[in-house]
């Protein structure tokens, strides 16, 4: 029998932006009903080849056919048109509309050249949600009070209400727990079983080795390797292949802490409390100690870390650094203290997007750089630069806009900010999240090498094996309360998930 002849081809596929070569003659071929995966670090070209394919940017060369005619995908119109849908990492829904006014935006339903926006919209979308297994979201509820994956049910139903052929799905699982995400996989089954394609996008390669048939990887803008079989590809060879390495090794080797009775503790929570989101927390943490909390999303781990940072007030506790008290529920009172805070959501949170390295590392510092009203722009950059070099960020450009660094870089320019404040405890929350698997290792480096210059680090990870790769002590909650404490050397993966969703025998 003669293999499937693809439905998506591109063929030497060139990009350049000025300065830039974003992709030099990559190749793609994708098949009917199958989930390919397009894989590579920050920066390897798979937001322009995807963005390409969405008809938002235009080839300087190459060819693209469809069902093996040759097509110009002119604009994200055409491709739509086409039977071709793009659900970007960051969704693009209006919060204000209603379900269905968003899924069907652009291309409203019509009867005899009139639009129609009500009963019969409602009807269209319910039974695409019904399609997408999710009968219980209302057509007539405003996006906005939905879930993130809510949101991201209905941006499917929107590609799905074009007869769609072809679903791009840009790190659909990133803000996504567990459950979520093994029924958004139910939900890929049911769209390849249909015959329509998926070109999906992940960091996360445990990802890849249940969802996916084939793989393409991209680095540096060529794609070094495609149409490999995403159940028999070893995975050091694919991360051999997006890095240009081997990574043996992904997680520093973890120094002996000798217990010393004059090291006090740099950090201690004692019976630290908030109503309705976690119960009394005690913790310690010693100068160059890293402590993992692990627990499943609603666990209370990142309400945690906000807490001990002041950006939420305790209903119970005392937070205490260095000996001393901390007023609770004051940012800037935990500052003074030397608490240093990585957001989850770093791009919303945590840095100013249109603003450079420069202001981003200094933001928590400026009056070190003030003199009588004035700014020493000259001394600030100087001391930006030598805490970003602390932390090999690349660009090595102190001028560079935030928002043109890879994940990584911008999770070093976080940390570059607080190095520079000379925090005492930092608090990490998601530190890898979004960040290629070659920067992940980068990053795990320089979180050690911090922790071995006396800094102590609080760490939450929704991967179990980053917290146990990386701390000395680990953390449980279940359900805003601690189930278990012990050294990570004492711990595996199962059974810290054992701990997370098991109640104990006497609940």
């Amino acid at each position: 029998m003669a293999p499937e002849p693809p439905l998506l081809t591109m063929s030497g596929i060139t990009k350049s932006f000025p300065g830039v070569r974003a992709l030099d003659g990559v190749d793609l071929d994708v098949l009917p009903g199958e989930v390919h995966c397009l894989l590579g670090q920050n920066g390897a070209g798979k937001s322009t080849l995807i963005k390409v394919l969405a008809g938002a940017h235009q080839p300087d060369d190459g060819q693209i056919a469809w069902k093996g005619e040759p097509v110009a995908l002119k604009s994200p119109i055409a491709a739509m048109r086409l039977g071709i849908a793009t659900i970007y990492q960051e969704l693009d829904l209006v919060e204000g509309l209603s379900v269905a006014e968003n899924v069907f935006l652009g291309h409203e339903p019509t009867t005899a050249g009139f639009i129609v926006r009500g009963k019969e919209a409602r009807a269209a979308t319910a039974a695409l949600l019904r399609r997408l297994g999710h009968p219980e979201i209302d057509p007539g509820h405003p996006v906005g009070s939905l879930s993130a994956a809510q949101q991201q049910i209905v941006s499917m139903a929107r590609a799905l209400s074009h007869d769609v052929r072809l679903i791009v799905m840009d790190e659909p699982s990133a803000a996504l727990d567990p459950d979520e995400v093994a029924n958004l996989f139910r939900i890929v089954g049911g769209l390849t079983a249909d015959g329509v394609a998926v070109v999906y996008i992940s960091h996360r390669l445990e990802e890849i080795r249940r969802i996916g048939d084939r793989v393409t990887v991209l680095k540096d803008g060529r794609a070094v390797a495609g149409g490999l079989s995403a159940q028999d590809t070893p995975t050091h060879d694919i991360v051999a292949m997006m890095t240009g390495r081997k990574v043996e090794y992904v997680f520093p080797e973890r120094p002996v802490r000798q217990p010393d009775g004059r090291d006090r503790p740099v950090l201690k929570v004692e019976g630290l409390a908030r109503d309705g989101e976690f119960a009394p927390v005690d913790l310690e943490l010693h100068p160059g100690e890293i402590v993992g909390l692990a627990g499943l999303v609603g666990s209370g781990r990142s309400e945690i870390l906000e807490t001990i940072y002041g950006a939420r007030k305790p209903s119970q506790g005392r937070v205490i650094v260095n000996g001393r008290p901390v007023r609770t529920g004051s940012v800037r009172a935990a500052v003074r203290a030397g608490l240093g805070l990585a957001p989850e959501e770093r791009k919303a949170q945590g840095l100013l997007m249109l603003e450079s390295v420069t202001r981003n590392v200094s933001v928590s510092s400026m009056s070190r750089f003030s003199y009588g009203g004035w700014l020493d722009r000259t001394k600030e950059r100087d001391a930006a630069r030598t805490a970003t070099r602390k932390l090999s960020l690349r660009p090595d450009n102190p001028d560079a806009r935030i928002r043109t660094l890879s994940g990584g870089n911008q999770q070093k320019a976080v940390l570059a900010r607080w190095l520079l404040r000379g925090c005492r405890v930092l608090l990490l929350d998601e530190p890898t999240r979004g960040v290629d698997v070659g920067a992940r290792a980068e990053l795990y480096a320089v979180i050690r090498r911090l922790a071995d210059d006396g800094l102590a680090v609080l760490l939450v990870s929704s991967e179990v094996p980053e917290v146990l790769g990386l701390a000395d002590k680990v953390v449980v909650l279940r359900e805003g309360r601690v189930v278990h404490t012990a050294p990570s050397r004492d711990l595996d993966e199962y059974r810290v998930l054992d701990l997370v969703v098991t109640p104990p025998s006497h609940e």
